[in-house]
């Protein structure tokens, strides 16, 4: 399974069955191949999940000698350990552009490591007790993950809440059941996934603009009614091109998917058939005032489907006829 990439394509991270059967993080190169990246001293499984901008940085999981989890590094200089807070298991899921921050899961907390101060807790919301840290933006600044809600006085379970950490602070995004897996770049784009209340997951991007969006409602038109997308995997540095799992009932499986987001303005043709006709004019008609649908409907490109896309329309109307 691959689980990272290099800012340019050029170096993958995951893990896969050795000849022994046990698990083994890899780095794959066009000119390499699928490399083992090993284990700390005695272990026999590892996993990788991360990688730096450059592919100089990989960041995941070794068992040690005592069969413990431990989140790891390699570089050039081979594995290192980076401990545990509190002498129990430790995985490592996201590292920032340059490498130095690592981020992911310690004893059932977020955690944040760098070279000074090694491993430390993420703190809580106030009402929360634990979480998990799954990515980083470039900078290190934003780091995303889950916190642990505790069972309510009615009880019903714990469950992990989407969280986002701005330079240390934490900020719940949803009290809905889910996770944030990926951040952009710049920390403004996170994906995730949350499940609805009928008990069916959904793939989410939140922003500080748009706060939460059910992709499957803001592409709808472009998914049509036979397929869905579950869960919001990672997120393009730009916040463009975002990746994950969802289902196709025609085919009635799980698929990938790759979703581009951009909105492209136009002159009107809205189905970019190469006339602005009365099939555009229509168009635009039966999705007025929808917002959110960048599917060609959307000619200016601002989020909602009005009178100024109706007017892009009729002033070239007949144009590439």
């Amino acid at each position: 399974e691959a689980y990272g990439v290099s800012a340019d394509g050029s170096v993958v991270v995951g893990w896969s069955y050795n000849a022994a059967g046990y698990e083994r993080a890899f780095r794959w190169t066009v000119t390499g191949g699928m490399e083992d990246l090993g284990t700390l001293t005695g272990g026999t499984r590892s996993w990788a999940y991360g990688v730096s901008a450059d592919g100089s940085v990989i960041v995941g999981t070794s068992t040690n000698a005592g069969g413990y989890h431990r989140a790891v590094r390699w570089t050039q200089l081979g594995i290192q350990n980076l401990g545990t807070a509190s002498g129990g298991n430790s995985r490592a899921y996201g590292v920032s552009s340059d490498g130095l921050i690592v981020v992911g899961g310690t004893d059932a907390y977020a955690f944040v490591w760098t070279r000074s101060s090694g491993i430390q807790t993420l703190p809580l919301p106030e009402g929360h007790t634990g979480g998990i840290a799954y990515s980083i933006s470039a900078n290190g600044s934003v780091i995303v993950g889950s916190v642990v809600r505790p069972p309510g006085p009615r009880g019903g379970g714990s469950a992990l809440i989407p969280c986002k950490w701005v330079n240390g602070v934490p900020t719940i995004l949803t009290e809905g059941i889910g996770e944030v897996y990926a951040v952009s770049a710049d920390g403004s784009v996170t994906v995730g996934s949350i499940t609805s209340t009928s008990g069916r997951s959904f793939a989410y991007r939140w922003t500080e603009s748009g706060g939460l969006e059910n992709l499957n409602q803001t592409y709808a038109r472009l998914l049509g009614p036979d397929s869905r997308l579950d869960e919001a995997r990672a997120v393009s540095p730009d916040g463009r091109f975002i990746v994950g799992w969802g289902f196709n009932e025609n085919t009635w499986r799980t698929e990938a998917f790759l979703l581009d987001t951009l909105c492209v303005p136009h002159s009107g043709d809205v189905n970019r058939d190469g006339c602005v006709d009365d099939r555009d004019l229509l168009t635009v008609l039966f999705e007025f005032g929808e917002r959110g649908i960048f599917n060609g409907v959307d000619a200016n490109c601002d989020g909602v489907i009005d009178d100024a896309d109706l007017l892009e329309v009729l002033f070239n109307f007949g144009s590439g006829c």
